[in-house]
């Protein structure tokens, strides 16, 4: 059997949203199975290996993908997806043959009040840990060590402190596989004042405008895809969380997914 991401997209349609599982044909290449998830959904976690089960793994971390397999799971990676798990790997079947699988299950995200109605903007609020919730992110710190200060010394400038912890939280990847974090701010626009934090494939250019010498207070700057700037007065993680949830944001994200997620570009292990 050949994959390619359209047999992929079919064999999950067969399955339906949630709460289904098939085996697979005992030809299929699990590796490129799991390869073409990963470079769809991100980073794997990895529930079952060699038949022991993880014993962090709960609701929170895709044990519902193990309901269907009791004892009988081998091998079993798990990625989030907005309010849904997909899992890949192994299990035995009824007469104890080891088959390939694939398997969905529904995700409970927690339920988040929309940012914008939340709180104000002044108030003491830590938005990455509220960025943290709004995604269900479950995994250790995935950039804890940056060299921040050789970072901003190649920059010239000290960063934003909850870009910093954004950075060091989630690590390579996307929120919503759609607004792809910089891991080091781009200085294309810097002739501008503008610092590029993050951008998405519609072009538009997350940035911030470098006034003052406190970048906490630096304001979030949309450069679009057009070169008109759309200022807002906010930061880094308060503005994620805005986009995420308020469906009346100009840039809104919310219109298009009910929960949210961080698609994690590092290699699965």
């Amino acid at each position: 059997m050949e994959l390619t991401q359209a047999n992929v997209s079919d064999l999950l349609a067969r399955l339906g949203p949630v709460n289904d599982w098939m085996y697979l044909p005992g030809d299929l290449d699990l590796q490129e199975l799991t390869d073409l998830l990963g470079g769809r959904y991100g980073a794997s976690r990895t529930l079952v290996l060699d038949g022991f089960t993880d014993p962090t793994a709960d609701e929170s971390r895709g044990a519902a993908l193990l309901v269907p397999f009791e004892d009988r799971a081998v091998t079993i990676r798990a990625w989030a997806y907005g309010d849904q798990w997909v899992g890949t790997g192994t299990a035995r079947d009824a007469e104890g043959i080891v088959r390939p699988v694939l398997v969905v299950a529904h995700r409970e995200v927690p339920a988040e009040v929309p940012a914008s109605s939340a709180v104000a903007s002044d108030e003491d609020v830590d938005w990455t840990e509220r960025l943290v919730r709004i995604t269900g992110w479950t995994q250790p710190a995935q950039r804890p060590d940056v060299d921040w200060a050789e970072a901003e010394s190649r920059l010239g400038t000290a960063l934003p402190s909850d870009y910093k912890r954004m950075v060091e939280t989630f690590g390579k990847g996307a929120f919503d596989g759609f607004l792809d974090l910089n891991q080091v701010p781009w200085t294309d626009f810097r002739e501008d004042g503008l610092f590029v934090w993050a951008s998405t494939e519609h072009e538009n250019l997350y940035c911030w405008r470098a006034d003052g010498d406190d970048p906490d207070h630096w304001p979030v700057v949309i450069r679009s895809c057009d070169g008109e700037d759309v200022p807002f007065d906010c930061q880094t993680a308060e503005f994620v969380c805005r986009i995420l949830t308020d469906p009346h944001h100009p840039f809104t994200m919310a219109c298009f997914f009910d929960t949210h997620w961080f698609m994690n570009y590092r290699q699965s292990s």
